[in-house]
């Protein structure tokens, strides 16, 4: 028997294509996993499928007698339909670590797998056929049309002109641009966030399992920037790829990642999903470079299951029940709309709808103030100038010029 995704043969759960599914029995089965380890819930076992796996994978550049280690031991699982963001400062290896998987740079030492073969043993021609890549401002080929540019792997692989064009009028339309309308244009008559669809499109256009995105968003405007993260996020719902994503924004990471590996200098800082990195930062590193809004933050990825209490007082008929899976300001949100506050709590129900779970308004309360409390405590921080501190009191010749 299948539900959404989801495959059960003999009390056992096993994961299938889509694993968003698990997003419907949350929390009891999270959405997200961040190093391939099994969930239980009851007797059951939910089996990710890795797609990609580094271990222990280091990249060093020698010149002139220096030697530079890009990328120092790096280990980690992407799995089947999952997008994995690679984030960092300049120079941290994020980049150098995905042009590793499709051999555009060969790892000095180290395994990297795909769908469980080592690419070191493929030709890398068939490889890269099978592995979309896309690029800030596309990459498109200027002399080609929209269609031929999204054509050109299927091209590539020997399909006759009819279904070239046909898959490429597909994926146009996939890709919200008529391919009545932008089908026979060239790139120059494109705008930016355009010109990024088109490079999506062609990266989907021969069905590859995996597909690689290097800042694509990076040299758009704020504008269509956020409106191709959200266009992003519909097409893969519909799509199910798995996708390694390279940026340097830590909001795009937090939008659009299902896992985010951190890393800097090299080696990475902390490999989980974006809750773990907000509510579990592993160094102040990580916590610096998610940023201020941190605490407010994490109550977007706190849910109201991980608050309750298994010790559940008899719900009257007028009690309130609130969703486990809901995040806190979305039960906030919920609680304020409801008539049913007459209680000193509510209570939360689990995937099938039954309450099994209870929290106070005190203790509900008590979560949020605390992190509206760490947000003011953030900004009083950052209007401070330490520069200035003790300086209203100091004599002139003591405050150095600037």
């Amino acid at each position: 028997m299948t539900y959404n995704g989801i495959l059960q043969l003999n009390g056992c759960l096993f994961w299938k294509r889509d694993c968003h599914a698990f997003s419907l029995l949350r929390p009891t089965i999270p959405s997200r996993h961040p190093n391939n380890e099994d969930v239980v819930m009851g007797k059951g076992v939910c089996l990710l499928l890795p797609m990609i796996t580094l271990e222990n994978v280091t990249k060093i550049y020698r010149a002139d007698g220096h030697t530079t280690n890009a990328v120092e031991n790096v280990s980690f699982t992407v799995n089947e339909g999952e997008l994995a963001v690679l984030i960092g400062p300049s120079g941290s290896g994020k980049t150098t670590t995905m042009r590793m998987m499709n051999r555009l740079e060969e790892a000095t030492s180290g395994v990297i797998s795909v769908n469980g073969r080592n690419i070191r043993s493929m030709n890398v021609v068939e490889l890269r056929r099978n592995i979309g890549y896309v690029i800030q401002q596309g990459g498109l080929f200027p002399h080609f049309t929209v269609a031929e540019n999204v054509s050109i792997v299927p091209r590539l692989l020997g399909w006759n002109k009819k279904r070239q064009r046909q898959r490429a009028e597909e994926l146009l339309a996939l890709v919200d641009l008529d391919p009545s309308v932008f089908a026979d244009r060239f790139p120059r008559q494109l705008s930016g966030g355009q010109q990024q669809r088109v490079g999506v499109a062609r990266a989907l256009a021969a069905d590859a399992p995996i597909i690689l995105m290097d800042e694509p968003f990076g040299a758009v405007d704020p504008i269509t920037r956020n409106q191709l993260q959200r266009w992003l996020r519909q097409i893969q719902r519909d799509v199910r790829k798995t996708i390694v994503f390279v940026t340097h924004d830590i909001n795009e990471a937090f939008l659009l990642g299902d896992r985010i590996i951190l890393m800097k200098d090299g080696q990475i800082q902390q490999n989980g999903t974006p809750a773990d990195l907000l509510r579990h930062p592993a160094s102040d590193f990580v916590k610096e470079f998610i940023g201020d809004e941190f605490a407010l933050q994490a109550l977007e990825h706190t849910y109201i299951a991980e608050l309750a209490t298994t010790e559940v007082p008899a719900m009257p008929d007028d009690g309130l029940v609130i969703s486990g899976d809901l995040s806190i300001p979305e039960a906030s949100r919920e609680i304020t709309q409801s008539e049913s506050t007459g209680h000193e709590g509510f209570w939360v129900s689990n995937g099938n709808g039954e309450p099994d779970g209870y929290v106070t308004y005190e203790e509900f309360a008590s979560v949020i103030s605390e992190g509206i409390a760490s947000d003011v405590e953030n900004e009083n921080r950052d209007e401070i100038n330490p520069e200035l501190i003790g300086k209203e009191n100091a004599k002139p010749d003591a405050i150095s010029p600037r």
